[in-house]
């Protein structure tokens, strides 16, 4: 929709825009507002429309008046109109859906990235996130269950890559910033969430606790596998990476670096919190508001996606069972649907014919 210039004076919202069908299956109503500085807008009134209407007269034009109900009630039969909105152009475009991707046969590819660094406590510690109760799941354990059979759904050939971070490894105890949680650098993929849940146990019990939290290395070697993939078969894979780390970040400038490269593959990041650490500087991975940007270069698309588990937990100090698994679905695959076309739409890549 545009707004002849000499009729409404400014810059103004939501006058060229794509909206979804579904936005006009009854009544739309369009608010106008002016913005004469950033982040700041004026109300300028409103009109309402609908689908059918704007495309039955697509041909010869239609104009609607804007209204500002304030204005309206204040002045009465003096008032007309806050200006007038024309029809210059109206489409419907076919645009694809995340399943028309999966029935094309696009496969979605989990990676798991776990921290073990020393915050988590000992894991002979019953404080410990890693301690491991011969009774009862730790909290790390709870997650990958939880979060990953969500996953598992979207994974075709429910292979997950699954790696382990900020570890001394034996022999020679040298901190390691990516290792295979099943021990072999060559083929780290774990069958399922139980692989890598037993994975996990194996190696919780040989590794050291240390340091640093860095998450730049395991993000770079997912961008790597996703970045061979596209050279492989263009536009019939997607990668996950799923973190689950405890707290604080210690390679924050190198991570948004990784993140803005990985921008522009296909992949998107999942970032779970694990226990009660402050997690502000995941929010600020996490671009819903503001784009994250590093070296002055902004990310081509927002990617990350965090979830603080603690929210979804019941019991003494959050640290029971999953109370809401519907909810913790919804939050953790919320926005990787729009993630995925953002990046398909920029690629001009379209779905394939249905497989089934």
């Amino acid at each position: 929709m545009d707004c002849p210039g000499n009729l409404l004076q400014g810059n103004f919202a939501g006058l060229s825009k794509k909206t979804p069908p579904r936005n006009f299956c009854s009544c739309c109503v369009e608010t106008m507002s002016s913005q004469h500085r950033p982040f700041a807008h004026d109300f300028i009134g409103q009109f309402s429309t609908t689908l059918r209407e704007m495309n039955d007269s697509r041909q010869q034009g239609i104009t609607w008046e804007v209204v500002n109900p304030k204005k309206q009630a204040k002045k009465k039969k003096k008032y007309t109109n806050s200006g007038t909105v024309t029809l210059m152009q109206c489409m419907v475009e076919q645009q694809p859906t995340f399943l028309d991707f999966i029935r094309g046969g696009t496969q979605i590819n989990f990676v798991v990235a776990v921290d073990f660094t020393a915050s988590n406590g000992a894991q002979n510690n019953p404080n410990s996130l890693h301690y491991i109760n011969p009774y009862e799941p730790n909290l790390y354990v709870k997650a990958l269950s939880a979060v990953g059979r969500i996953c598992e759904d979207y994974d075709t050939d429910k292979l997950f890559p699954a790696f382990g971070f900020g570890a001394r490894l034996p022999p020679h105890w040298q901190v390691s910033h990516e290792f295979a949680l099943n021990w072999n650098p060559s083929d780290p993929n774990c069958n399922g969430v139980a692989g890598v849940i037993h994975s996990y146990h194996e190696c919780i019990q040989r590794v050291q606790l240390y340091g640093p939290t860095n998450f730049a290395p395991v993000i770079n070697s997912c961008a790597r596998i996703a970045s061979d993939s596209v050279r492989r078969n263009h536009g019939t894979d997607y990668f996950v990476l799923l973190i689950l780390t405890d707290g604080i970040i210690s390679d924050m400038a190198q991570t948004k670096e990784a993140i803005v490269n990985a921008a522009s593959l296909p992949m998107s990041i999942i970032i779970v919190g694990i226990g009660s650490a402050d997690f502000d500087a995941m929010e600020v991975l996490d671009g819903d508001v503001v784009r994250l940007s590093s070296r002055g270069r902004e990310a081509e698309r927002d990617i990350v996606q965090f979830v603080p588990f603690r929210d979804y937990l019941g019991g003494h100090n959050n640290r029971g069972d999953v109370t809401s698994g519907a909810r913790l679905a919804k939050d953790v695959l919320e926005e990787l649907p729009d993630q995925f076309l953002e990046y398909m739409k920029k690629r001009s890549i379209k779905p394939r014919e249905p497989r089934f």
